[in-house]
């Protein structure tokens, strides 16, 4: 099936590494272009090297007001347009509820939401009928992750934000939804296994309570968010897809 991204421009966020560049991949895989960002400038640019003659790779970080507007303005002046933006962001610090400080709290809000939010609110102002918009965020919206509070507080309100999103832009033909990743096997995953001091039995232990019995590869998180992301999707807008393995209990 031809999912029709040819020559379609996105940004997606947070793509050095992990889902993000995962994403990235495939859309280019694809026929697209991409503007990829990290933190980091240059293993933004060598993300973007390693993607090809059709990516650009930014330095940026999206708790910054500016960037948003930064990534908007690279889209058009690299490519001459956009078509949607995949926000993807780096968890917050592990921790339980007694533990997180008012400072963890304020700064993984400022990242992880109102970061999210400004972009969105920016890619919104540039797109036109067709464009989409996607958040990564994680199964801890249907379901909290223990030892994972900052994120757990926080996922859920974008998902409701997303939601009034795809209501607000749904008359202007913009398509808005997210992506809940659960157990992928990209090194964050791997850093929250070791955090019982013993990564082999944690996964072990995760792989038997998902009905597939394994975690999910980058790659097949990244040809969900291309095909969600993609025209071959186009009556599809303000859902929450699972990419879990059937981890979730609801339906």
């Amino acid at each position: 099936m031809d999912l029709g991204l040819k020559d379609r421009v996105y940004i997606v966020t947070g793509a050095t590494r992990g889902l993000g560049f995962a994403a990235a991949r495939e859309l280019t895989a694809d026929g697209a272009k991409v503007v990829v960002t990290g933190r980091d400038a240059k293993r933004a640019a060598q993300a973007a090297a390693e993607l090809g003659p059709d990516a650009v790779g930014v330095a940026a970080d999206n708790a910054d007001p500016a960037a948003a507007g930064q990534l908007v303005a690279t889209a058009r002046e690299h490519f001459g347009r956009l078509d949607g933006i995949l926000i993807s962001v780096g968890g917050p610090p592990p921790g339980l509820a007694a533990d997180n400080t008012d400072e963890q709290w304020s700064a993984a809000f400022e990242s992880v939401f109102l970061g999210a939010v400004r972009l969105a609110r920016a890619a919104a102002a540039e797109l036109g009928e067709g464009g989409v918009i996607g958040f990564v965020l994680s199964g801890s919206v249907h379901e909290p992750i223990q030892g994972l509070t900052l994120s757990n507080g926080l996922r859920p309100g974008l998902a409701g934000f997303a939601k009034s999103l795809s209501v607000d832009l749904g008359p202007r033909g913009i398509r808005v939804l997210g992506l809940l990743p659960a157990r992928i096997d990209t090194d964050r995953v791997r850093e929250l296994d070791a955090l019982s001091g013993d990564a082999a039995a944690a996964r072990a232990g995760n792989e038997s309570r998902i009905p597939l019995r394994r975690y999910g590869t980058p790659e097949e998180f990244g040809r969900t968010a291309a095909f969600l992301l993609s025209p071959a999707a186009s009556y599809l807008t303000g859902i929450m897809v699972p990419v879990d393995g059937g981890s979730r209990h609801g339906f």
